[in-house]
């Protein structure tokens, strides 16, 4: 982070101030004129990092959160807000009806909103944010439920969302300098589609069926496949009808079909050396996060490109990361789903972790 006035220090400003009166007069510390110019220095030391401080917030680059907010809004930008998590509840016996009840799961408060069959609804979190779609378990009735048996949450239908950070906020405000989305292009479409509750990233294919035909591709919140439940939900909101008519958010003459990547699994097997003391199975949980954590880098960086972009899985950069965790001092070998070579994905594939095999 720059700054125009870091050299205006107090021994700066106080020496600046001291030269000038004339030699002749007691300068020394202690004199009245150093005592007078000492407390100028210092209020003129702190202006002086105010007004640095000033100037960084007036430019995006820099800008604190509060600032970069003020600025974006300048041009119709503002952080997408925190949503609720929806989640799948399986309730007993099947034909009760539990639609506007309230459920307690892990400290989070769930609303019954809909029914999707025979003792399974649709739960809405009370609470904004990731941490909503987070846990699965045994729900607990707020309020009386006359004839329930059991209640349990299964299944994530739409994760929340936390309020947008500020990085990608930032990314977002200059990135509308450059990527201009106008009447149906690619970058319009990206920037409405992850605008919806629930979806992380997508890939727009357009054209992929004939004229006036879009595909997008959509990845949930947790850069996962998503459920049936969130297509659907993006897919009414995007082109509820596939006509053509515009009722949704693609524009009039588009048909928009809504659709998810398919998942591959990657299995990894590779020969580990260790250290003293340590074994593959003592370390294997840490290897899995690490190998769990660069696919989730690639699948959130799958969105950021265009459809002609492939994904790969690269052996070097597995092996990099393992090597990085205490008690591994060498791999060799390594294959993933039994070829010694990168694994390079289609379009519509995102890599998800297998298993983890030494030897």
């Amino acid at each position: 982070m720059f700054k125009l006035f870091e050299d205006f220090t107090y021994s700066v400003l106080m020496q600046r101030l001291i030269s000038h009166f004339p030699d002749d007069l007691d300068k020394r510390e202690g004199s009245v004129i150093w005592d007078a110019c000492a407390s100028a220095a210092l209020e003129l030391e702190l202006a002086y990092q105010a007004l640095d401080y000033t100037i960084t917030q007036s430019f995006a680059i820099y800008a604190d959160r509060e600032f970069l907010i003020l600025r974006a809004a300048e041009r119709g930008i503002t952080p997408y807000p925190a949503t609720y998590a929806v989640i799948k509840g399986e309730f007993t016996p099947s034909n009760i009806d539990v639609t506007g009840y309230r459920f307690n799961l892990n400290k989070m408060n769930y609303l019954v909103t809909e029914k999707i069959s025979d003792g399974v609804y649709k739960l809405e979190c009370e609470t904004a944010g990731s941490a909503g779609g987070e846990r699965m378990g045994t729900l607990l009735p707020i309020e009386y439920v006359d004839g329930l048996e059991t209640a349990t949450a299964t299944e994530c239908l739409i994760p929340g969302e936390d309020e947008e950070e500020t990085e990608h906020l930032r990314e977002r405000y200059l990135a509308s300098f450059t990527e201009k989305p106008f009447a149906g292009n690619i970058q319009a479409y990206i920037e409405f589609v992850t605008g919806i509750d629930g979806v992380g990233a997508c890939r727009v294919l357009p054209i992929w069926n004939g004229p006036g035909t879009v595909k997008v591709l959509i990845l949930d919140s947790n850069y996962s496949v998503p459920t049936s439940i969130l297509i659907q939900t993006a897919q009414n909101e995007i082109d509820p009808n596939q006509d053509g008519t515009g009722e949704g958010l693609a524009p009039i003459g588009h048909i928009v079909t809504v659709d998810a990547p398919e998942s591959v699994t990657c299995n990894i097997r590779a020969v580990f050396e260790f250290e003293a003391g340590y074994t593959f199975s003592g370390l294997k949980s840490q290897i899995e996060a690490v190998l769990t954590n660069y696919l989730l880098e690639l699948r959130t960086d799958w969105g950021n490109h265009m459809h002609e972009f492939p994904t790969i899985v690269r052996i070097s950069q597995i092996e990099t990361r393992l090597l990085q965790i205490t008690g591994i001092i060498d791999i060799r070998n390594t294959k993933i789903n039994g070829v010694e070579q990168n694994l390079s994905l289609v379009n519509d594939e995102v890599p998800m972790l297998g298993s983890v095999t030494n030897g």
